[in-house]
């Protein structure tokens, strides 16, 4: 009797621990972008720190690439790259959004070029 109500137990608490763990796991992913220059990087920086679920984004402007660690029960990959596409920047194969693009300023653009769009 004994030995069955400590297996329970024992069950019981390992089932308990097993359902409090987030079912959703936090991936590190590398988005190549059209950024520019630093005020670039302080913009996706900026927006991408402080949207729920990313847990750390930084942009090395020289590659453009992009380091984004997100948890992805929270926030999807095609959800950060819209959202960066939006502040007018190409990510992987998502086109910036013109209107974001057309936007930004002259030194954020491909040889600071205006209306270069869909880059």
């Amino acid at each position: 009797m004994k030995n069955s109500l400590l297996l329970f137990v024992v069950l019981l608490v390992s089932n308990f621990g097993f359902s409090q763990k987030p079912t959703g796991k936090t991936e590190t992913v590398i988005i190549q972008t059209s950024a520019e220059c630093d005020e670039c990087k302080e913009r996706i920086e900026g927006a991408l720190n402080y949207t729920k679920g990313v847990k750390f984004a930084e942009l090395d402007v020289p590659s453009r690439k992009l380091t984004v660690k997100f948890k992805n029960d929270v926030i999807s990959l095609d959800e950060i790259k819209k959202q960066i596409s939006l502040l007018g920047y190409q990510a992987d194969e998502v086109k910036a959004d013109q209107a974001a693009f057309d936007k930004l300023p002259a030194c954020c653009k491909p040889n600071g070029m205006e209306g270069h769009g869909g880059h």
